[in-house]
């Protein structure tokens, strides 16, 4: 089950949007993802098999370009370093893949499981 997020909160009440929005900004700038290459959703573990199921439904070039970003962000790891400023990730590059995935595989088990756990009460 996710955290719960105070997102549509925030979305909710502009002036506190204009308020929160550079302090997260500061905040992904500061976390150092972006200058190795990465995206926000490669740093979702693979251990949940939602994740793993959602992995599968990516399509191929999404896929190939996710593991390309882990695999150099793992080597520069293992050099110390960090891309040059013009390879790093823009915010704007910056978007969801994997996360509206994630959440297409929840609503579908739970409609599973609202499925399989309907009764069916016969009228006389």
């Amino acid at each position: 089950m996710p955290a719960p997020s105070l997102a549509p909160f925030i979305r909710a009440r502009p002036w506190l949007s204009k308020l929160v929005t550079p302090v997260a900004n500061m905040y992904s700038n500061a976390a150092g993802y972006r200058q190795m290459g990465l995206r926000a959703d490669d740093l979702i573990s693979e251990e949940n098999e939602n994740v793993l199921t959602a992995l599968k439904r990516l399509p191929a070039k999404e896929s190939y370009d996710r593991i390309y970003r882990i695999r150099r962000a793992t080597q520069l790891s293992l050099q110390h370093k960090l891309l040059p400023k013009a390879e790093w990730t823009k915010p704007e590059e910056d978007v969801p893949y994997l996360g509206p995935l994630l959440a297409q595989i929840e609503a579908e088990q739970k409609e599973v499981e609202q499925l399989d756990t309907l009764t069916v009460i016969k009228a006389h």
